[in-house]
């Protein structure tokens, strides 16, 4: 379930590099042929973007989910001591959530038009050119959302692991937290910061003389958009798998019924639980998507 959530970080991080990359390739004057529909289509594609704005935007949203971890901890390792009860609920709320910001992202993707993508790109565009915008101050309004997103996937990750020790003493309790808290956060921002400069590996490979060299620098070039998006497919993936998995898991009709489904269908039972959790998932992010709208649009008419 930790592994499915980083998945779903890094969603979260690619697509604020997705606006980042429009702007810093529209200042540079790099726009020709990357504004189109295939960065409209596919917001995790980063490759190309100044070298100088890739790692600061994923060293300001790592920063952010270490304060995130350094508020979160203490919070949860004081609701086990004091109020265990409440660790359920606020599982329940959280996977609610990750539910429902996935389905957020296919409705996003299956009931907006490319029209309405390109717009946004263009209001990106119009915002470079504009020289009474605060670029700086727009950058960083991108990241806080990233960073929002953060602190409710890492509310999560530290939950799921102290449920985990839930037996143990506060002692190992708190070592076991404090340990995931710090790897997660090293780990993804790690991973992402790679990600972002493989196409900058690939072209320093392919200016080698050594064939090979050249041959894996293409190599790179042509697999790091690829692996941005394969990233966004399975990061809303993962959304709906550990969304849906920690409310089927709170309740105990559902919670059996996909375990004895699991066990029939051996040695695949695993495959199965998980499809069964992304399908919960994506009710329950419909719900809850269906539910948000009506009150916003009670207290609009109010």
């Amino acid at each position: 379930m930790a592994g499915s959530s980083l998945l779903a970080l890094l969603d979260d991080i690619a697509t604020v590099l997705d606006d980042v990359a429009v702007m810093t390739k529209v200042a540079a004057k790099k726009t020709a042929g990357v504004l189109g529909d295939d960065l409209a289509l596919n917001a995790q594609q980063v490759a190309g973007v100044r070298a100088e704005r890739e790692l600061p935007v994923v060293w300001a949203v790592a920063k952010g989910s270490a304060l995130n971890k350094a508020i979160l901890v203490p919070a949860a390792l004081f609701i086990s001591a004091f109020v265990p009860w409440l660790i359920v609920p606020l599982l329940m709320i959280g996977g609610a959530y990750l539910c429902f910001e996935g389905f957020e992202k296919l409705a996003h993707k299956y009931f907006h038009s490319k029209a309405e993508d390109s717009a946004h790109h263009r209001e990106l565009i119009e915002a470079v050119a504009n020289p009474e915008v605060d670029m700086v101050a727009f950058e960083k309004e991108k990241i806080k959302g990233a960073v929002r997103t953060d602190f409710i996937l890492s509310a999560e990750i530290i939950v799921i692991a102290l449920g985990s020790v839930a037996a143990a003493t506060f002692a190992k309790q708190a070592a076991v937290v404090v340990s995931i808290a710090v790897l997660m956060t090293v780990g993804v921002y790690g991973f992402v910061a790679l990600i972002v400069k493989l196409d900058d590996i690939g072209m320093h490979l392919c200016k080698k003389p050594n064939p090979v060299a050249q041959f894996s620098g293409n190599f790179l070039l042509a697999a790091a958009p690829r692996l941005m998006k394969l990233l966004s497919v399975l990061g809303t993936a993962a959304m709906f798998m550990v969304g849906g998995g920690i409310v089927t898991h709170s309740i105990p009709v559902i919670h059996h019924w996909i375990e004895h489904a699991a066990a029939a269908t051996e040695p695949v039972g695993w495959l199965t639980s998980s499809v069964l959790n992304g399908v919960a998932g994506v009710v329950i992010g419909a719900l809850v998507l269906a539910v948000v709208s009506l009150v916003g649009k009670l207290f609009r008419k109010g």
